[in-house]
């Protein structure tokens, strides 16, 4: 399976990633990887409703997403995964799918959370993820355009007080 792009965006399908980041990505599916939605079967059926024309959607959870990512039957597709937190591209990754590089697009504000950038808001648990990731070699590319540039997630965290 070639990975195209990862995603960190709790809005999941929307307009900017079904028109822009889709592009971007020129992948022929979309994984939302997530226990929350692949338990819920009207939001499960909505996201699958948003997604370009043309380009497969799914909704699993860790362990299906990464069954699939080793099953041969799939091994020329190309696909972009999309996430609602940072927890589960970590347990994606410890179980051995190779992702390098995660997009942080939009976390939105919740009682609880920090507002690290205005379309980013973390809980502690959500910066001890990001941090592993960012120990295990992974990017953390924090744009929520694709003509963003990229910025420096780890000095948006130290401004926050993390």
């Amino acid at each position: 399976m070639d990975i195209r792009l990862a995603r960190i965006d709790d809005r999941l399908i929307h307009g900017q990633v079904a028109t822009v980041w889709a592009k971007e990505a020129g992948a022929e599916r979309i994984i939302v990887v997530s226990k929350e939605v692949a338990g819920d079967q009207i939001r499960k059926t909505l996201v699958k409703q948003a997604a370009p024309p043309g380009i497969k959607a799914n909704i699993v959870d860790v362990d299906k997403a990464v069954r699939v990512y080793n099953n041969p039957k799939y091994s020329n597709e190309t696909v972009f995964y999309l996430f609602t937190n940072p927890s589960e591209v970590l347990e994606m990754i410890e179980k051995g799918v190779p992702i390098q590089s995660v997009n942080i697009g939009g976390m939105q504000y919740q009682t609880g959370r920090v507002q690290v950038t205005k379309s980013v808001s973390v809980e502690q648990k959500d910066v001890d993820a990001f941090r592993k990731l960012s120990d295990l070699g992974v990017e953390l590319d924090l744009r929520v355009v694709a003509t963003d540039a990229k910025s420096d997630f780890e000095s948006k965290l130290k401004e926050a007080g993390f």
